[in-house]
């Protein structure tokens, strides 16, 4: 049983509490900005090369880029058992359960964005066959959200399952640890121990023992028909771990077989980046002044602002503004939350030159926050006050593609603390407004910050929020 709801913990635990939030617009530079230089540790001796393991990535998600392919040729959402995911299926050889599953991946990994009823393509899928990194990332998305693309056993106990969902992690550390099979009942006694910590951290009543291996599931007396009390519960834990197991095995982390589970190459990799928390982020290309506006700013991604700023003077001064401007706007509107801040970041270079043309993109809902803060600075305002001009609802959307940068191209401690950005005072409110501002990489940003904050309730909390927006509750 737990103590408290977690919303009512998040919201009664000062340690929870957002701190006071720093300058909206110095947070977004610093997220596009604050990349470590420090050198890649190598990895594992024995894994495999990069395009190997963006070979295999690409292997798992083929029918996902597939029906993602079609959605966005189509630009419909393939939901439901409509004709959108019949149409799919004829078209793709699949089934429409095939196509079903496949477009809850494609949904999970990126590959897809979602806007009303119309599907564009992410920023992933079109890098999919050239970029290693956007099928690795992908991938790991698809990781993250294994819990999503499995739903849980049926009658299934929800607390129960968070819990198994957040000792995961550890499950994995072992399995890279031991580089090698490791039998279940080794896995089990991991979780057991787990999840008997995330009890005890939340200062939950213990049940009274029922073995040498009873867990907080097991002992627990079930009431019989008349109200008194019956025999112990059957212990959960057993059931959960097979689950999870499953569903790693399902996204390609794991195998199993004979009373054992073994990382994949591709899993061994994903974990191994996830402990040193490393930036596997798309490569920089060098020389900037021949080339266009997307790989002239995805060249400024790693430099520091003042280098930066002088990438794009140089840029600037080789072509018309207007031409500039315009093909500025156009990076801003695709899929890559990155490139739109860089992109406004430049067009602060150009000044006046741009007001017309970014005035007019202050009507695009994807722009908008951007705009105004570019003209509100324009215009003489404080950068730090320059956020006072957004509503709530702009500046929530604004932290939501902030940290969808952070996603794709930073480093998980760096969206952790992301967190102190948003203006909202506790994350319970952070989470009711992300998830009503709609915007399409919410799914996305939720599991990543789950996956990577350290505090248990808060991570909890996020990843029933990520569910929630998922699967359209409330």
């Amino acid at each position: 049983m737990t103590s408290r709801k977690p919303d009512e913990q998040l919201a009664r635990n000062s340690r929870l509490r957002l701190v006071r939030p720093r300058s909206l617009a110095t947070t977004a530079r610093r997220a596009v900005a604050d990349r470590r230089t420090r050198p890649a540790p190598r990895p594992p001796e024995g894994t495999p090369p990069r395009a190997e393991l963006a070979r295999q990535a690409r292997q798992v998600l083929a029918d996902a880029v597939r029906v993602a392919r079609w959605a966005a040729v189509d630009r419909s959402t393939v939901t439901g058992p409509g004709t959108a995911r019949e149409r799919a299926a004829a078209a793709l050889g699949l089934t429409p359960q095939q196509v079903h599953t496949a477009w809850d991946r494609a949904r999970l990994a990126g590959l897809v964005e979602i806007h009303g009823d119309t599907v564009r393509p992410g920023w992933r899928l079109r890098a999919w066959d050239r970029d290693d990194s956007a099928a690795l990332r992908g991938w790991v998305a698809l990781l993250d959200a294994w819990s999503l693309a499995h739903p849980a056993p049926p009658g299934a106990e929800p607390a129960a399952v968070a819990e198994v969902v957040e000792a995961v992690p550890q499950v994995l550390s072992l399995l890279q640890l031991s580089a090698g099979p490791v039998l279940l009942p080794a896995l089990l006694d991991l979780l057991r121990q787990r999840v008997a910590e995330l009890r005890e951290q939340r200062c939950e009543v213990p049940y009274p023992d029922a073995g040498p291996h009873a867990g907080p599931d097991a002992g627990q007396a079930a009431p019989a028909p008349d109200g008194t009390a019956g025999a112990p519960a059957p212990d959960a834990l057993p059931g959960l771990l097979d689950w999870a197991l499953e569903g790693l095995a399902s996204v390609g982390a794991l195998t199993l077989g004979d009373g054992q589970a073994t990382l994949t190459p591709l899993g061994n990799w994903a974990v191994w980046v996830k402990l040193e928390q490393i930036c596997v982020a798309a490569q920089s290309p060098a020389g900037h002044i021949e080339q266009s506006a997307e790989d002239m700013l995805r060249g400024c991604v790693r430099l520091t602002p003042g280098p930066a700023r002088a990438e794009y003077r140089a840029w600037l001064a080789a072509r018309p503004a207007g031409k500039a401007v315009t093909e500025l706007l156009a990076v801003a509107r695709g899929d890559d939350a990155l490139l739109r801040g860089l992109a406004f970041e430049a067009l602060r270079v150009v000044g006046a030159a741009a007001e017309a043309d970014v005035r007019a993109a202050a009507g695009e809902p994807s722009l908008r926050p951007y705009a105004l803060l570019w003209l509100a600075e324009h215009e003489g305002a404080d950068p730090d006050e320059a956020p006072d001009v957004l509503t709530r609802e702009e500046t929530t959307w604004l932290w939501v593609d902030t940290a969808a940068a952070v996603v794709d191209h930073g480093e998980s401690d760096l969206l952790v603390r992301h967190l102190e950005s948003a203006v909202q005072g506790t994350v319970p409110a952070l989470l009711d407004e992300v998830r009503r501002v709609g915007h399409p990489r919410t799914v996305q940003v939720l599991v990543a910050l789950a996956a990577a904050h350290p505090d248990p309730a808060l991570a909890k909390a996020v990843r029933r929020a990520a569910f929630q927006v998922h699967t359209g509750g409330s």
